[in-house]
């Protein structure tokens, strides 16, 4: 566990549920304070109900800039950013429509980039980005070429905003297949296929857990000297 966050402000597009909650209830223990943002309400107000005072939340639509843009205009002060909320959808290139194709880069890739144009201004200069991609960035998924080319593209704009934006500090986790909320929500047997699947390729041979990606990203806000690097929460799935 980082040290104290006492004082400090995260934002998180995505901390409704799954990794970007575990990430706000680790700040929140540590004496921080979070603005939460999601597409629905629903989950951002029962996770404010959960973490209690020293969290806020408000909709934002990542893939609209405007909304982006309203999200942060309503905060003061920002000490890290977090962004691991997007929805997407993927295929083969000759099976899926433009806009299937285009999801990721609509939601994963400009969500992301407008979070941290938009939050910029907020943001203290001894402060942090944590991005997120995923592994399929280096190993890709068959079937999935824009998808991977998206996750990528999200490394190769934290390398770049490492050295436009610093001394603020920015960087990636990029995790595996992890056993979160969103894989709870869809049928078991394909749930359970894609986990076999995911851990024949793991080197540790296994799913990753969403305190595990969590910790990741914790570790990269934390640690003033890591900026411009990806790190790779998969259990391996990147080196076989």
């Amino acid at each position: 566990m980082n040290g104290r966050m006492d004082g400090k402000v995260v934002a998180v597009i995505g901390g409704g549920s799954g990794i970007g909650l575990r990430l706000a209830e680790q700040v929140v223990a540590l004496g921080g304070r979070v603005v939460l943002g999601g597409r629905t309400a629903e989950p951002l107000d029962a996770a404010v109900a959960r973490l209690g005072e020293a969290a806020t939340a408000r909709v934002v639509d990542a893939e609209d800039q405007g909304s982006v843009a309203g999200f942060f205009a309503g905060i003061a002060h920002l000490d890290h950013l977090f962004t691991p909320g997007s929805a997407y959808a993927y295929g083969r290139i000759d099976e899926i429509s433009d806009a299937v194709a285009e999801s990721p880069f609509r939601s994963k890739f400009w969500g992301q980039y407008w979070a941290v144009k938009h939050a910029l201004p907020k943001l203290a200069r001894d402060g942090s980005i944590v991005l997120m991609s995923g592994a399929a960035s280096v190993r890709p998924l068959a079937g999935a070429a824009a998808y991977a080319a998206c996750n990528a593209a999200v490394e190769g704009l934290g390398r770049a905003l490492a050295l436009e934006l610093a001394p603020i500090r920015v960087n990636v986790v990029s995790p595996g297949t992890v056993d979160s909320d969103l894989w709870r929500r869809r049928p078991a047997a394909q749930r359970e296929a894609a986990f076999a699947g995911y851990a024949g390729l793991a080197a540790l041979g296994r799913v990753g857990a969403v305190d595990e990606v969590a910790d990741a990203a914790l570790f990269l806000m934390g640690n003033g000297f890591m900026t411009g690097s990806t790190l790779y929460a998969d259990g391996g799935y990147a080196l076989r």
